[in-house]
């Protein structure tokens, strides 16, 4: 015999309190709305469309946007919702809107806010596919790109233009791992009339909150950090709810570049242990790092929890350790960076990081594979780098793995 739904009205508030609270306490606590079921783990509402009283309130809420409704998952979904809400009170955001992955949270803020004509300055210091996207496809359309290096400043002020309208960066870039100066960089576009677009995702909101230093938006490839175990592909766009949700909203609801339902829930529950997780990737990266600078075999180290980072000082000052995240220069280039992977039997040989697993990878032959030998000397990727993802084994485990092919 069935039971009918108890009362929602003798329920307690879905929602607490979140005001004062640290970040692990909101990784588990925000964004929870319980349904009339009062589950305890958040629900997932794998629906496409919503059911609506009566042809009023259907044509209010297709018209009128309605908040608080949803109608159409393309754009509102509850489950969605929850993960947009905890991981925009983790950034310290007013608004989040979540994507399908990272490259497209970066495809729709822009195509949101910018048009033919405008300028936008980029980090040349950044994943293969965001220099791809922006040269590529951008430019056709009349943006126009220039790239400076990500540690200079002064380069970023002399690339402004009457019409530059966006500056994007990625600090940890991916993946020499170089640190901007997000405060200096945000008063230079401020001046300029420019937003300032951070890409969080090497450290995610455990360990940097950019908006804290004066960015505007904050991107996130969700398939990283936010996820931790490489199970699915998101994104988010965070910032004040005047820049981004209007925007957004209208681009999401027409062209679609949608964050499942399911991938959302993945990711909600992935932000649970995102402190903890944040805090095990950097002690086993700084381990790693401080093992491979003492190698015969590596000309350099590329970790910003190390002092001999050039930008130490400044990622000691935005960050709260130096993420997980480490790359390295081996000698002999090309043929010894393959030796060492080829070598591994632990490791695994792929282009994602975040994930528990260590991940492995040649980025002058994968992440960056695709860019002109001109674009991967200016970024510095050589053919001798190896970029390393430290995941949650035990480091002596992963040392003596790289070992194989370091000292062979």
């Amino acid at each position: 015999m069935s039971q009918s739904p108890p009362d929602p009205s003798s329920a307690k508030p879905a929602q607490p309190d979140l005001s004062g609270l640290q970040l692990d306490t909101l990784a588990v606590r925000a964004g929870i709305h319980r349904s009339q079921f009062a589950e305890h783990s958040e629900a997932m509402y794998l629906t496409s469309s919503y059911v609506f009283d009566n042809a009023q309130q259907a044509a209010d809420a297709f018209q009128k946007g309605t908040e608080g409704r949803n109608v159409y998952s393309r754009f509102t979904n509850p489950t969605v919702t929850a993960f947009e809400e905890r991981l925009a009170a983790l950034e310290g955001a007013e608004c989040c809107v979540a994507t399908a992955s990272g490259m497209s949270a970066i495809l729709a803020i822009t195509m949101a806010l910018f048009k033919a004509g405008d300028h936008v300055i980029i980090s040349q210091g950044v994943f293969g596919s965001t220099v791809q996207l922006f040269t590529n496809f951008f430019e056709k359309f009349g943006v126009e790109v220039s790239f400076v290096p990500p540690t200079d400043p002064m380069a970023w002020q002399k690339a402004v233009k009457p019409n530059t309208k966006m500056f994007f960066v990625e600090t940890p870039s991916n993946p020499l791992t170089e640190v901007s100066d997000i405060g200096a960089l945000s008063e230079i576009a401020h001046r300029a009339g420019a937003v300032l677009i951070v890409d969080n995702c090497f450290c995610s909101p455990a360990l940097q909150r950019p908006l804290e230093f004066g960015a505007d938006i904050i991107i996130h490839s969700a398939t990283k950090y936010l996820d931790g175990q490489g199970r699915v592909l998101g994104g988010a766009v965070l910032g004040s709810r005047k820049l981004i949700h209007a925007p957004m909203l209208q681009f999401m609801r027409n062209a679609g570049p949608t964050m499942s339902p399911f991938n959302a829930w993945v990711c909600l529950k992935g932000l649970e242990t995102l402190g903890v997780r944040m805090e095990a990737h950097s002690a086993r990266a700084l381990a790693l790092a401080t093992w491979l600078e003492q190698h015969p075999k590596v000309a350099r180290v590329f970790y910003p929890g190390l002092e001999s980072h050039p930008q130490h000082a400044l990622a000691m000052r935005q960050q709260k350790s130096g993420g997980g995240v480490v790359s390295f220069e081996v000698k002999g280039g090309r043929e010894a960076a393959w030796r060492a992977i080829d070598a591994t039997r632990l490791l695994s040989i792929t282009g994602n990081l975040g994930d528990v697993k260590t991940t492995i990878t040649h980025p002058a032959t994968t992440t960056h594979g695709r860019l002109p030998q001109a674009a991967r000397d200016a970024a510095g990727v050589s053919e001798g780098l190896i970029r390393i993802a430290v995941g949650l084994e035990a480091v002596v485990d992963v040392q003596n793995d790289l070992a194989r092919g370091l000292n062979g």
